[in-house]
């Protein structure tokens, strides 16, 4: 039996430790001040303030105003609120989106192209950046919306939103400009008035917030039809009453991170640099996808590993305590080959063979180490039994 000497969390891309002062912010919405914001009594105007305050914290982080902030369920919401609202308003025309974008972006506007929409998948080259001369291309008179994700939540590939935002409101100024920042919010500065963005989605559980909050910025001006039908709760856009104790966590945890950002995010960047070096020397036949240095999402390490399945590595790392994901925790269930690695170019068994380690404000060296000094170890003995390898 394999005893498990510590517990080392690398799956930061999937969700995060909530921060101790985000919980103690919390409390308070549930056990004292828990009334419907929509209510017209002491209990609801003060569960009001929250949420404006919230707001207002939110939309200062993007450099928006706090009436462009609209609070979801998480990151997959605002996408889908963003990609279909704008076709319900739109009826018709052109989308343009990635071949790596997030499932809730790439299944919706799959979507929308059984509905009639045309919809352009842009490809990128074997880094995972998208082709920019084919996306100005491609923007016509009829396209209604751009979809791009701002860091790569597999392979942590950066694009240059700023160039892009500029190309598409040069190209045809009436298409909007959506931005998937899950993965890059409190860790990339993003401001949607330089970037020309016109909606923008982030969420609570990737910065040490709670699970099941989330924000979409809409631009004033951005004609969205709301698909979700009751109250007039956050602009007529998302019917039901909001979550509070959930906001109120948000933005106390986008609060926490600006304190420290620039130095939380050179720590992450030390720490990646640690992992991928040492995997590189330590371990022979092995990829690293994506980019390197300042064009990768500071906390993400992807990496395929020739000749053995990435299950069977996540499997062994997870018995001595280090946890790990092989892709998109939305697709961890999937047999399929990540959409991600082969539209960068990598064969479909150097796919299956690929590993995501993703960083925190609560990793720390002596955790990489140790992944350092036990992993090569089982990647050795795994690729002694496997019969894909070729040595």
């Amino acid at each position: 039996m394999i005893m498990v000497k510590k517990s080392v969390y690398l799956d930061n891309s999937a969700s995060t430790r909530v921060l101790d002062e985000v919980v103690s912010a919390m409390i308070p919405y549930f056990t004292e001040i828990y009334g419907n914001p929509s209510s017209l009594h002491s209990f609801g105007i003060k569960a009001k303030k929250a949420l404006d305050d919230s707001r207002k914290i939110v939309a200062n982080s993007i450099n928006a105003n706090p009436e462009e902030i609209i609070f979801t369920s998480g990151g997959t919401e605002s996408d889908n609120i963003a990609v279909f609202g704008v076709a319900a308003a739109r009826k018709d025309g052109r989308i343009i989106t990635t071949k790596i974008e997030h499932p809730a972006i790439k299944n919706t506007v799959q979507k929308l192209k059984t509905q009639g929409f045309e919809v352009l998948f842009i490809d990128v080259d074997y880094e995972g950046f998208i082709n920019i001369k084919q996306l100005e291309e491609s923007i016509n008179a009829d396209t209604i919306l751009v979809s791009i994700i701002h860091a790569n939540n597999e392979i942590g590939t950066i694009q240059d939103i700023e160039t892009i935002g500029n190309i598409i409101k040069t190209k045809n100024p009436n298409t909007y400009f959506h931005v998937d920042a899950v993965q890059s919010y409190m860790k990339l500065p993003i401001d949607v008035v330089s970037a020309k963005i016109d909606l923008l989605s982030i969420a609570s559980h990737k910065i040490h917030g709670p699970k099941g909050v989330g924000a979409l910025y809409i631009r004033n001006g951005v004609k969205l039809k709301s698909l979700q039908l009751g109250g007039s709760h956050e602009k007529n856009l998302r019917a039901g009453t909001e979550n509070v104790p959930g906001i109120v966590g948000f933005a106390k945890a986008v609060e926490l991170n600006l304190v420290d950002l620039e130095e939380y995010t050179k720590n992450l960047v030390f720490l990646r640099d640690r992992l991928i070096d040492g995997i590189e020397k330590r371990i022979p036949h092995v990829i690293l996808n994506g980019p390197r240095g300042v064009s990768r999402n500071s906390n993400n390490v992807n990496i395929s590993f020739k000749h053995i399945e990435g299950e069977s590595i996540l499997l062994y790392l997870d018995m001595q305590g280090i946890a790990v994901s092989t892709g998109s925790a939305c697709s961890s269930t999937s047999l399929k080959p990540s959409h991600v690695l082969e539209a960068i170019g990598l064969p479909v068994e150097i796919c299956h063979g690929s590993i995501r380690f993703t960083l925190s404000r609560y990793t720390t060296k002596e955790e990489i180490d140790y992944v350092l000094e036990v992993f090569p170890k089982i990647i050795a003995k795994l690729r002694a039994l496997s019969p894909l390898n070729a040595n």
